[in-house]
């Protein structure tokens, strides 16, 4: 990987001379969509190397999940931060769960690893910078959408990006804090227009970042039911749902290291979670070329 990285305790933890956010490239030379971080920031360096990644021709797409579990959530933050507009990434539920703790709206337990976030100096402008995270990210040239964890089968493309909108205002939003204290429950269960309140928002935040399942009819199945076979008729994998409006999108997501990308038999569907604060792979695909690349976890904090 070429850069110059080195941990910090404050704000100038970067790469050296990234792209500001202003700054963009006519033709990059690679994507690499990563699959969740959860701050294993010591792995993920060393996927970096393995790709030969290159801030100034060469972007990331992270799926979100960048705390939490993996030991370095921190140096995380400060990394994807840094590289300005050579990176993406999309919020998922460990991250909203962060800015929850960080609201007071949340109990950190004893198996989290954001207490180094939440203590350091620059927490404050960190916390500003994720909440300022997109839901959904499409580009258009490449041909890609990236989640953090699904969509519901009423949504195509036009309608997540307009509720991914809707909530992203409220998560910026100087009072985006109370938000925090009406997100947690798996209700409602299905898209309806006219839906409002913290009910609308709850349920978009639950298909960005926390969906897995659905049933024929279109419900979500937040509670996991439905792994086993007695139920396979029930419910099924989001992506799976007949008449899906997404269906001719090529998505990329995360969120479910227990799923593997060989079980799935839709097109158009790529999972990039293959479990790395579980010492599993790192996993990273090149859009260009779909080749993928994996990298073995340790769990090591960075020395």
């Amino acid at each position: 990987m070429r850069t110059s990285y080195a941990p910090s305790d404050g704000m100038d933890a970067h790469v050296e001379s990234p792209l500001s956010p202003d700054e963009d490239m006519d033709e990059w030379r690679s994507t690499y969509a990563i699959g969740d971080a959860q701050g294993c920031f010591d792995d993920l360096l060393r996927l970096l190397d393995k790709v030969d990644f290159d801030p100034h021709t060469d972007r990331l797409w992270f799926t979100g999940d960048l705390v939490n579990r993996g030991p370095n959530s921190l140096e995380i933050l400060r990394f994807v931060r840094g590289l300005g507009n050579s990176a993406v990434t999309v919020l998922g539920n460990h991250d909203l769960y962060l800015l929850a703790a960080a609201a007071g709206s949340a109990e950190t337990k004893k198996k989290d690893s954001i207490a180094d976030v939440l203590n350091a100096p620059d927490c404050e402008d960190l916390l500003f910078w994720l909440r300022h995270q997109p839901l959904i990210h499409h580009d258009e040239q490449l041909g890609y959408t990236m989640v953090h964890a699904g969509l519901p089968p009423q949504w195509d493309l036009e309608a997540a990006q307009a509720r991914a909108r809707e909530l992203e205002t409220v998560l910026q939003n100087p009072n985006y804090e109370e938000f925090f204290k009406h997100m947690h429950g798996d209700k409602p269960r299905r898209w309806r227009d006219d839906l409002e309140g913290w009910e609308r928002l709850r349920f978009i935040a639950n298909c960005f970042t926390q969906l897995r399942y659905c049933d024929r009819d279109g419900r979500l199945a937040l509670d996991g039911k439905g792994a086993g076979r007695s139920a396979r008729k029930r419910v099924m994998p989001w992506f799976e749902v007949p008449d899906r409006a997404s269906a001719g999108l090529a998505i990329l997501f995360g969120h479910w290291a227990a799923l593997s990308q060989r079980d799935i038999r839709t097109p158009g569907v790529y999972h990039l979670d293959t479990g790395c604060a579980d010492r599993g792979d790192f996993t990273a695909l090149r859009l260009e070329d779909r080749r993928y690349f994996r990298k073995r976890c340790r769990n090591e904090a960075y020395p």
